[in-house]
């Protein structure tokens, strides 16, 4: 079947949209790109989410009006996708859509005598399916929480399909706004694999780069900013204090915990100190590498110091941190997605197409070993199109 995944991830760049034809197998389903595409959000729209998500903000009305809006964005998107390719929506079987976080809380509060676990990913899905008339799948996060997970990470499946090696460890780090690492030992299947995020990946270099620039600017681009500075010890030593790098897997984060308080405390530190923003923004740009290799040498076997690190997301295009990535991690051999075989910008939306996949057919999409949750799980609230007629 041909199936969509749409995807705007924590830096709120833009949609990301795949459109997949998915294969049953005996054992995994086979996949194949047919059609990527990005559609950027204006740099107007991008401030209004960024906002919204800022959760001192309470912008309830704000989110809900939001939340609307990416449907309508969301949809356009997906018939951009198919028009591309040649082909009607009418051929698409299921839309499968993550959304825009706006929150995530996976710490578990105890409220009421329960443990309250939280995430929101908005882009209204019913708008998605009245605009297409597919059957669209979304909020794929919050089933897993309810069983105890951590709602993240949900790409793993989709990892272990596209690159697992049957001789060679590799591990996939995906450096978008939040950085999440899933390690492949040599083999088959989905036993073994471990993922989480390992911290930030690019939130805090493009929210210092924005506050340094006053708007202006919202990614060091190629990595010139922090290449014409040098790291700071001394505030790289405080960054690596962060509490979240001393949690142990299974573990999730997002801007809640690497966002606006983070920057007002580095950019306090730098006028203190005399920092400059070339040293402050290269200092930064080492945090992610380095909170990367502590993952790797701590949390994962041995054997990982001298995998394959294959790289995707933003941060992939950032020269500055892949160099930073190589004298961390000094044995691992460093490619990108694409050198192993897929587009890496579309490996995220393409993982939430085949989730929806997995949900149509009645099968879990999370992987209870990775997440934290106490059993395997469909994920996912289902929207019908207009010839829905049950799921088969």
């Amino acid at each position: 079947m041909n199936v969509i995944g749409l995807m705007s991830g924590t830096s709120a760049d833009g949609i990301d949209a795949a459109l997949l034809e998915i294969t049953p197998k005996k054992a995994l389903p086979e996949i194949r790109l047919i059609q990527f595409l990005v559609r950027p959000f204006s740099a107007q729209l991008r401030e209004r989410i960024l906002r919204a998500a800022d959760a001192a903000s309470g912008a309830t009305s704000e989110i809900c009006r939001l939340n609307a809006l990416l449907g309508e964005l969301f949809a356009k998107t997906a018939a951009l996708v198919t028009r591309r390719a040649g082909i009607s929506l009418r051929d698409v079987a299921l839309i499968g859509s993550h959304g825009q976080t706006i929150a995530h809380f996976p710490d578990a509060p105890v409220e009421h005598g329960v443990s309250v676990r939280s995430t929101l990913q908005i882009g209204e899905p019913s708008v998605i399916a009245e605009r297409t008339g597919v059957t669209t799948v979304a909020d794929f996060r919050p089933r897993d929480m309810a069983a105890g997970g951590e709602g993240a990470p949900l790409t793993p499946y989709l990892h272990a399909l596209l690159f697992r090696h049957a001789r060679r460890d590799r591990i996939v780090l995906n450096l978008g706004g939040i950085a999440n690492l899933t390690f492949l030992p040599g083999g088959r299947g989905l036993r073994g694999l471990l993922a989480f995020d390992t911290g930030p990946g690019n939130v805090l270099i493009d929210g210092l780069v924005a506050r340094l620039s006053s708007g202006q600017m919202y990614a060091d681009l190629d990595g010139r900013i922090a290449r014409a500075g040098q790291v700071n010890r001394q505030l790289l030593r405080f960054l690596m204090a962060h509490p979240y790098l001393k949690r142990r897997p299974p573990k999730s984060t997002g801007r809640e915990a690497f966002g606006p308080l983070v920057i007002d405390a580095l950019l306090h530190r730098a006028a203190t100190r005399g920092i400059t923003k070339e040293d402050l923004v290269a200092t930064v740009t080492a945090f992610t590498a380095e909170s990367v290799a502590l993952h790797v040498t701590r949390d994962l076997p041995a054997a990982a110091v001298s995998a394959e690190l294959i790289t995707c997301g933003g941060g992939a295009n950032n020269p500055m941190l892949i160099t930073q990535l190589q004298e961390a991690l000094p044995e691992c051999r460093l490619l990108t997605a694409s050198e192993a075989g897929f587009p890496g910008r579309a490996i995220e939306a393409s993982a939430f197409a085949l989730l929806a996949y997995l949900t149509a057919y009645g099968l879990p999409g999370n992987l209870p070993a990775i997440t934290g949750a106490s059993h395997p799980a469909i994920l996912g609230k289902i929207v019908p199109g207009r010839a829905f007629r049950g799921l088969q």
